[in-house]
């Protein structure tokens, strides 16, 4: 199995080697950020023009790379969208082949367009019979002009200082929060009090900006491949293989540790394309633990690779729960519906 800890220690990291490993990085880290400010620049100078789409939109992004739950977020923005009457439409670059069969599990009745280019996908999106556009991972794609953006920042991967890529896993500084309409601050296995600890620091960035909390919240395991369902509380006490290729595994482990499961990691680089080797290898070693479980995202890619002779794949998936500024994300998707009687 593919480990890819070495770029999360050199991140988040506070032994000597990872010290050493930031400070080496630094001048990597200061022409990216230099980059992304001479782009800043010139979409707001109009050197770099942003064009209107063809439906009104929202765009859930993060200024972090992965770990946010944007997926389940959009998904669940969708959903809210469809109880107000819309026909939402998920767009989507499609990084790895996960994130489109998640939302078309979250959400069946929900178009999902994938495109490199949001432009022309809010254009498809448009073809097919939506009336709302939502852009799963968008923030940074200037060159399509959103109705609002909200923007995720993550409790359980909160630094202790924001640094760039590649000295840290930030695509943008706090300060970029300027062009958002809405942070939402989630958290997995943090804890209610991590979050009010980035809300604080949100707020000193961005004073202006409505900030909301949700929890995703660990759900009932579901089988992958097989209908079965069980408790998540079925876990105590027994040994779990988890496995996860997502971009904060970390958080998915003290999920399952907190339903007092004693864990056996089975951690693969974000968005891993698994092969029928893969999924051998890893039902193989699971056979000495209790129970195999991973994410939906992992789920939809190894559901049709597991052996029929191995014991049963689960999943876990994310509800999600709004703990504060349930008034201001109600007002942004109330304006968003609105907006499509305006074209």
């Amino acid at each position: 199995m593919r480990d890819p800890g070495f770029v999360e220690r050199i991140w988040r990291g506070e032994d000597a080697g990872a010290v050493i490993g930031r400070a080496a990085l630094a001048p990597a880290e200061a022409l990216y950020a230099g980059i992304v400010a001479l782009r800043g620049a010139m979409y707001g100078t109009g050197l770099l023009r942003s064009h209107e789409l063809a439906l009104p939109s929202v765009s859930v992004g993060n200024l972090s790379v992965g770990g946010t739950g944007k997926t389940p977020v959009a998904a669940w923005i969708a959903a809210e969208l469809i109880s107000r009457g819309a026909r939402p439409a998920i767009v989507l670059r499609g990084y790895g082949d996960d994130e489109p069969l998640v939302h078309a599990t979250l959400n069946p009745s929900v178009p999902v367009i994938v495109s490199p280019d949001r432009v022309r996908g809010v254009e498809r999106a448009s073809v097919v019979g939506a009336d709302v556009a939502v852009l799963d991972d968008a923030f940074q794609h200037r060159r399509a002009r959103r109705s609002a953006d909200i923007v995720l920042i993550s409790a359980d991967g909160w630094p202790k200082r924001v640094r760039l890529l590649p000295a840290g896993p930030w695509r943008e500084p706090l300060r970029a929060l300027g062009r958002a309409s809405l942070v939402i601050v989630t958290r997995k296995a943090a804890s209610a009090e991590d979050a009010a600890v980035v809300v604080a620091a949100v707020a000193r960035a961005a004073p202006r900006l409505s900030v909301a909390t949700m929890h995703l919240r660990a759900d009932a395991l579901r089988g992958a491949g097989h209908p079965g369902e069980r408790a998540l509380a079925s876990l105590a006490g027994l040994d779990v293989q988890a496995i996860a290729a997502i971009g904060d595994p970390h958080a998915f482990v003290q999920q399952l540790e907190a339903a007092g499961a004693r864990v056996r990691p089975a951690i693969f680089a974000d968005h891993h394309a698994y092969t029928v080797a893969d999924a051998e290898r890893i039902a193989l070693e699971g056979a000495r633990a209790d129970l195999s479980v991973c994410t939906l995202k992992d789920a939809v890619k190894l559901a049709h690779l597991w052996p029929r002779a191995a014991a049963p794949l689960w999943y876990v998936s994310q509800r999600v729960s709004v703990e504060r500024g349930e008034v201001a994300i109600a007002s942004l998707l109330d304006s968003l519906v609105a907006m499509r009687n305006s074209r």
